[in-house]
Parts: C-alpha cells; sequence; structure tokens
C-alpha cells in the first residue's frame, strides 16, 4: 500500500474548510454515517481530485465476545468498494454485551471500551479480527482505544497485546498516540513501553487528537487542541519508524480553518523531528529497538471462553450504563466517572438526532434525560435510544404536568415509532382524532 501522508478526519461541519485546506493527502471518514448511495458531494469532489477517504468503522466491536455481525462487515465492506479505499480500519473494544451468550439483555455502550489483557480476551479478539479480515475487501487496520478504567487481573501489556494480535492474525495497527497519552494519564501505562513493544512494520497509520484533564483523569474528548505531550509521543513513533500516514481527529468544538491548519502543521513538524533523529541514530550506528519474539498461533477461542468473555463484559457494563454494583476488582470512583461520562455522551447525542427534544422540554431536558439514563441502558442505535427516553417521559410523567409538552412529545413519537411516517391528509388526521376520543368513552 502506498504511504497516504499527511490527513484530518472528515467531518459535516468542517466539509468546505478540509477541502481548501492546503497539504491534505487523505481524508477519513466515520464509516456508519456515510450512504454508499448518496455520499456527500463534499467527499466525491475529495475523491475526483485524488484525495483518499479511508472509512473508519465504530460499531463492529471485534473485541466482544460475540462474533462479528455479517451485517455490520457487509456494511463496511460496501463503503470500502464505493469509496475505492485502501484499507478500511476498527477499534480494540466493545460496544455491546449480553444477549443470548450470556442468557441475559442485550446492552450497547454508545461508546468504545476497552477489552481485558489476558489470553481468552486475545483468542476472542484473533478470531474476531480473522473473521473480518475474510469478509473485507480491503486490508484491516485496527485501532488502540483510550481507557478511564482499567481490567483486574490483566496478563499483558498494552504493547505485548497488540504485537501478540498483529504477529497472530496479520492484521495491521493504527496507533493512536493521543490514546497512549490517555492511557498513561488514567492508568498509569508508559508510551514509551507502548511503542517499544510494538510490531512497527504492520503500522497502516496514526491518530492525533486533543483532550482535557479533570481531577485527575484526562478525557479523549476530540474537541480540544493536540497537547504537548501527544505530539512529543508521535515524535517519538516517528523516531523509530517512519509511519506511514498521520491523522488529526476532531469530532467537537471546531475551530477556524487557520487553527486546525495550524494543528496540522504542529503534527508535521513532530513526525520530522522525530525523522531527524531517526536520521541520526541511523548515522550514528545506533540500532534501533526490535519488537519482541514472534507468539505461536494460539488457540481458537471456544464458546466456553467466550461465554467468560461476555459474561464480564456483561457485568462491566452493566455496571456502567444500568446502575448494577461495580464488578469485583475495579476501580469503583472511575466506573462512576466513567458512567456519567457515558450518560453524559448519550444526552448529547441524542440531542443531535432527535433535535426537537430538547426544543419541547427546554432546560428540562438534560437533567431528565441523564436521570433516565442512570438505569436504563441503550438497547439499539441512538435514535432507538431517544424513542425510549420519549416513552419513559410519557410514562412516568403526572397527566397533568406541562400538556403542551406532553402533547409535543405524544406527536413526536407517534411520528416516529410506526414503520412509516404518520399521513397528514386531513381525512386520516380526522379518523385518528375520532378513534382517540372513542377510545376514551
Amino acid at each position: 500500500m502506498a504511504p497516504l501522508g499527511t490527513g484530518i478526519g472528515w467531518r459535516p461541519e468542517i466539509a468546505d474548510v478540509v477541502e481548501g485546506m492546503p497539504g491534505i493527502d487523505w481524508v477519513e471518514a466515520v464509516s456508519e454515517n456515510l450512504c454508499p448511495g448518496h455520499l456527500p458531494d463534499s467527499l466525491l469532489r475529495l475523491r475526483e481530485r485524488g484525495v483518499t477517504v479511508v472509512p473508519h468503522g465504530v460499531s463492529l466491536g471485534l473485541g466482544g465476545a460475540d462474533r462479528p455481525d455479517p451485517g455490520r462487515l457487509a456494511a463496511l465492506a460496501e463503503r470500502a468498494q464505493v469509496l475505492g479505499s485502501p484499507l478500511v480500519t476498527e477499534h480494540i473494544a466493545f460496544v455491546r454485551a449480553g444477549g443470548p451468550l450470556t442468557a441475559s439483555p442485550r446492552m450497547e455502550a454508545g461508546h468504545l471500551l476497552p477489552v481485558p489483557r489476558t489470553r481468552d480476551a486475545l483468542d476472542v479478539l484473533c478470531e474476531n479480527v480473522r473473521i473480518a479480515q475474510d469478509a473485507l475487501p480491503v486490508p484491516l487496520a485496527v485501532e488502540n482505544i483510550a481507557a478511564l478504567v482499567s481490567w483486574p487481573d490483566e496478563e499483558l501489556t498494552e504493547g505485548q497485546f497488540l504485537y501478540e494480535l498483529a504477529d497472530r492474525t496479520g492484521v495491521r495497527l493504527l496507533i493512536d498516540v493521543a490514546n497512549l497519552h490517555t492511557n498513561h494519564v488514567n492508568l498509569g501505562e508508559d508510551p514509551a513501553r507502548a511503542l517499544g513493544e510494538l510490531p512497527l512494520e504492520a503500522l497502516a497509520y496514526v491518530h492525533v487528537a486533543g483532550g482535557f484533564e479533570r481531577d485527575g483523569v484526562w478525557h479523549d474528548s476530540h474537541a480540544h487542541p493536540v497537547p504537548r505531550p501527544v505530539l512529543d509521543i508521535l515524535t517519538d513513533l516517528a523516531s523509530r519508524v517512519a509511519p506511514p500516514g498521520v491523522l488529526l481527529e476532531r469530532d467537537e468544538n471546531f475551530p477556524g480553518g487557520d487553527e486546525l491548519h495550524g494543528e496540522v502543521e504542529a503534527i508535521r513538524t513532530a513526525v520530522q523531528q522525530g525523522r531527524a533523529a531517526r536520521t541520526a541514530a541511523a548515522g550514528s550506528g545506533i540500532a534501533a529497538r526490535t519488537s519482541p519474539a514472534g507468539n505461536d498461533a494460539g488457540s481458537g477461542a471456544d464458546d466456553a471462553v467466550r461465554q467468560r468473555l461476555g459474561l464480564a463484559q456483561a457485568a462491566l457494563l452493566s455496571a456502567l450504563v444500568a446502575g448494577t454494583p461495580a464488578p469485583e476488582g475495579f476501580d469503583r470512583v472511575r466506573l462512576g466517572v466513567q458512567a456519567r461520562a457515558l450518560a453524559g455522551k448519550r444526552a448529547d447525542v441524542v440531542a443531535k438526532v432527535a433535535p426537537e427534544l430538547p426544543v419541547i422540554l427546554g432546560t428540562r431536558y438534560r437533567p431528565a434525560f441523564l436521570a433516565y439514563a442512570q438505569t436504563r441502558p441503550m438497547t439499539g442505535g441512538y435514535r432507538r435510544d431517544a424513542l425510549d427516553f420519549v416513552a419513559h417521559v410519557l410514562r412516568t410523567a403526572a397527566r397533568d404536568e406541562e400538556p403542551v409538552a406532553r402533547r409535543e412529545l405524544r406527536e413526536w413519537w407517534l411520528e416516529r415509532s410506526g414503520p412509516v411516517p404518520r399521513s397528514t391528509r386531513p381525512g386520516v388526521r380526522l379518523a385518528r382524532a375520532t378513534r382517540r376520543v372513542l377510545l376514551r368513552r
């Protein structure tokens, strides 16, 4: 695969800025936000100019106990083919738990959660990655994620875990240096050690992003400028290997074009500094550090292994999104921080996919949603979450409380909960009103 160069995450909010930004060789777009038959005009224009577009998946859950969903794999493959992409990417994470494997209700996290670095979890992940590789028309690269919590009794470091994954499957690695920094602050993990243990020859490209620290916890927000420690890790990585591609991620709180361009240039400078250090080391005869020796292919993941992992992941996710007790060995304070972050993210995303709800409920929207989210996990996507939230409000609110808002919520729910939108024809509306009157008698 040809080197990608320097890129930026394509988002609709900054589409015009990205198109006009000089020196952008490629872009990455969230796969689940693309419709193959109706690609955004901005992406089509970029493709016509020869800019590479890479679809970046967020919902496969390759680190989950279940095997990858064929429908999600087919959707990712279709986007890669439509965009003519040289590769696709996903995350080393689990995003849902429960279901038939554990004989418990299905729960969605709405977020990327860390897998335990154990032999069981590695066996499952390797098999899931192989399944995905077989279903995709182009190479797959998988990304390390940021974490607020760590699993007890882990058997491998992050670098060892990623090394074995790449060694056993041949999968490429998308290394997010911002996530290495996040795990350094939150979990005390050494990013230099992780880089030293990685098979850097498997590197597909690099993510760089910003975040913020609050009360000793680093939040990987993708909504703040890239801090110096993240750029330093990028320089360290570039001193060990020439990264095939480096990309700036920004998902929220978008600055102006000049500021975004400045961040891209800072990334270029960090890579150049690493390249200079690598050249100097080569000239002085200092050998580059090598990855540890490879491991054998390992055993597959039988159903008993998947069930053990599934039960553990369901217990953790239930504690985060359904208010059940924290599993033994976890930091309860950190779980509380993560749970609040997940609920806040749900509230924010639901407000985007259903912007009418904050308008109807006003200042009551956010506290009402956060109270709902404390004990009611997502069972589907965010649109399903919006419908479930409104149904909960209609079911629990007193009938004489805010009758106008209640009526508007009911109409909103009825309009969107059926297989097709409700008809606006006068005759149909009159028949619905008559039926409601008769049912009240």
